[in-house]
């Protein structure tokens, strides 16, 4: 097979390094919102405040996938993953998957050849996908950087094994039945035209963000006068000794003596007092177009509009968000198939192919648990449901449905 080459994967996740970071930099709150320069004071114009929009919108939906194990598991794949930490591996690689549109599954063997599952992040690891199979036809990935964020363990990944670098010499080659690269990319939201997916975080969230941010420091500046208002005086002397401002803001007392021409000429005033209202608006509006974007409703971001305490109230409410949380288990599913697929061949030095596992599929729970008051129509519908057709809702079929 032909390959395009170590070097030019390196030169590719060179690339999406920056976009992935700009990504990161949202997610952990870490972005600066460009200054227009016009309502903020020199002094502030590096001031920068945080807004957990990007966060929120990530971590709402990586909540809701809750992984639960696989349905005609025929090739043992829930012992491979439990043995590689399940609670720990598929939150990991999903949440990255969210932010950089995918992560990676590295798989490898253990010093007994028992096969090892580990989450690579997108700005770590790239490939060529086979958009047939969801495989890679050849994978890149750093294993260790320095200090300085220079890679020291590589790792190339084709059908003929899997080479080690070190400080750029090859230093280690492994190769197994299965004729696959070892790296499984574990994909959100793919389409023909971007394979590996999209983020989470849109450019639409990241403007709404950079919007959020400025009306924040308006609205901070603007608070300094609506605590103090800007005052005026007329009708003093010229040559009347300056008072200190924050004396005079502040004072309890003031006395002014006459004009030099003896008549009493002094006048105090104050402009009218900003409202925070205009400020608190805008943000909100901000946050009706973020919520929109991510399928999140207003209550999610900080404002609160109603009380929905029941179940079907809370599912109603976030209906765009159960159906990306489903789309996104079928985007997840091939990622990994594939991944328990090649680690099942190096566990049993095999080389399967991979359409014996076509009967598994992984099972996920409802992106929304039901609660008490739920569970009581649940309960009624089971018994109209097998009166009709028994055993019709087993066990598994209603975990499935209802994450009983």
């Amino acid at each position: 097979m032909e390959y395009v080459g170590i070097e030019f994967l390196k030169k590719l996740l060179t690339r999406k390094r920056i976009r992935i970071a700009s990504r990161y930099t949202f997610y952990e709150m870490k972005n600066l919102a460009f200054d227009f320069g016009i309502s903020t004071p020199p002094e502030l114009k590096w001031w920068n405040s945080c807004v957990g929009w990007c966060a929120k919108g990530v971590d709402a939906l990586a909540d809701r996938l809750d992984f639960y194990g696989f349905k005609n598991d025929a090739f043992g794949l829930e012992e491979i993953f439990q043995a590689n930490n399940k609670d720990i591996l598929f939150p990991s690689g999903i949440l990255g998957a969210l932010i950089a549109s995918c992560s990676f599954i590295y798989v490898s063997e253990d010093d007994t050849g028992y096969p090892r599952l580990q989450i690579i992040n997108a700005d770590e690891a790239t490939g060529i996908i086979d958009a047939t199979t969801g495989l890679l036809n050849e994978g890149y990935a750093v294993l260790e950087r320095n200090n300085a964020k220079q890679p020291i363990m590589e790792a190339y990944f084709t059908h003929e094994g899997t080479f080690y670098y070190k400080d750029g010499q090859l230093i280690d080659q492994r190769t197994y039945r299965i004729k696959e690269p070892l790296l499984v990319p574990l994909i959100y939201k793919p389409d023909a035209k971007r394979p590996f997916g999209h983020s989470r975080i849109t450019r639409a969230c990241m403007s709404y963000v950079g919007s959020a941010l400025r009306t924040i420091k308006r609205s901070e500046i603007a608070a300094e006068f609506f605590s103090f208002p800007q005052k005026w005086m007329t009708g003093v002397d010229s040559d009347a000794e300056e008072l200190n401002k924050w004396s005079a803001a502040m004072s309890a007392m003031m006395r002014f003596t006459l004009n030099e021409d003896g008549q009493d000429h002094v006048k105090l005033g104050q402009f009218s007092q900003q409202s925070m209202s205009p400020h608190v608006d805008q943000l909100k509006m901000f946050a009706s177009l973020f919520a929109g974007e991510v399928g999140l409703t207003l209550d999610d971001l900080g404002f609160p509009q109603s009380n929905p305490s029941s179940y079907d109230a809370i599912k109603a409410s976030h209906e765009n968000l159960r159906l990306t949380a489903k789309a996104a288990h079928k985007s997840f599913n091939v990622g990994i198939l594939n991944a328990g697929f090649l680690a099942a061949c190096i566990r049993d030095n095999y080389d399967y192919t991979r359409q014996q596992l076509s009967i598994t599929s992984p099972l996920w729970l409802p992106p929304f648990q039901a609660d008490v008051s739920m569970l009581g129509a649940i309960g009624d519908a089971i018994q109209k449901i097998n009166t009709s057709y028994p055993e019709y809702l087993t066990e598994e079929k209603l975990l499935e449905l209802t994450g009983i």
